[in-house]
């Protein structure tokens, strides 16, 4: 059976034929400091520590954060950095991270759309700073574009990000001319599908997208964006997937993972607002990850 990590704020479950759960650690602040300025991180403590007295302090567009939101900014970003390397070292084969809040709309020095800060982003360059991987591919399938990964890598030649996004939609960026800049020209791919896309489309763009990167880069580890607002039940996106659309989804990059980097992938929970099918679709997830069959 195919090793499964699932994080979840700081606990790694870790199954290598049972289940057995780790203590994960928290992120320092000069881990996240790779990728984001200081002042900005200074910016998202101080306002958890305003909200402390006064509630919920907007630190960006459509993003707050409560007293206790830095605390789980670094359980989230330090989950992703345990995975990364458990993943990475061998100790397991592939993990997911319940990470909240998301991150992909987070810039270096912004926060915005419910993301104060890039987990997958600070993930990248963890792996990168212990020569874990030196060539990152990161998979966004949320129904938003990640503008902060894309902005974050977009000159970067070692690190491919390839998003599928429903457009027009928040946050207005992601268009298919959106290739890269200098040395990391051609290693940005955006595929906008418009509202109403239904599973069908959806899968064929997206097997037409992996073979595109798979052409042109080789990557040694893969990270996902795993979104779940793709959803038809989810309040925040247009498009008509189901849980059993993302298992395929998972599925195509485990194959992908498997051909390219050892099979070597950690899944980041980003976008899902519709608890139910949400959980249904993470399940799906976990269950491809881990190449459990789908109940009988």
């Amino acid at each position: 059976m195919r090793a499964l990590a699932s994080l979840v704020g700081q606990d790694l479950l870790a199954l290598h034929g049972k289940v057995e759960q780790v203590q994960s650690r928290p992120a320092t602040e000069e881990e996240l400091e790779r990728v984001h300025t200081r002042a900005h991180l200074g910016r998202v403590k101080a306002a958890c520590r305003r909200a402390e007295q006064e509630g919920q302090v907007e630190v960006g567009p459509e993003t707050s954060v409560s007293a206790a939101s830095w605390e789980a900014i670094l359980g989230s970003s330090g989950a992703v950095l345990e995975a990364a390397e458990r993943v990475g070292d061998g100790r397991i084969e592939n993990a997911f991270v319940a990470a909240r809040p998301p991150g992909h709309h987070a810039f270096r020095d912004r926060a915005m759309g419910f993301c104060p800060v890039n987990h997958v982003a600070v993930g990248v360059r963890h792996l990168q700073a212990l020569r874990i991987a030196d060539r990152v591919a990161v998979v966004d399938w949320d129904v938003h574009h990640g503008n902060g990964t894309q902005e974050i890598f977009y000159e970067d030649p070692s690190v491919f990000y390839f998003s599928i996004h429903q457009a027009p939609h928040f946050p207005g960026t992601g268009g298919a001319d959106e290739r890269g800049k200098g040395q990391g020209q051609g290693t940005t791919l955006n595929v906008p599908l418009p509202a109403g896309t239904g599973g069908d489309r959806y899968l064929e763009a997206f097997r037409e997208g992996i073979a595109k990167v798979d052409a042109r880069f080789s990557p040694d580890f893969i990270f996902v964006s795993a979104g779940y607002d793709g959803l038809a039940a989810d309040p925040l996106g247009g498009f008509l997937l189901e849980s059993r659309h993302f298992r395929v989804l998972t599925e195509l990059i485990v194959g992908w993972a498997e051909r390219t980097c050892e099979g070597r992938v950690v899944a980041v929970l980003e976008g899902g607002y519709e608890p139910k099918p949400t959980g249904e679709a993470v399940v799906a997830t976990l269950r491809a990850l881990a190449g459990v069959g789908v109940p009988g």
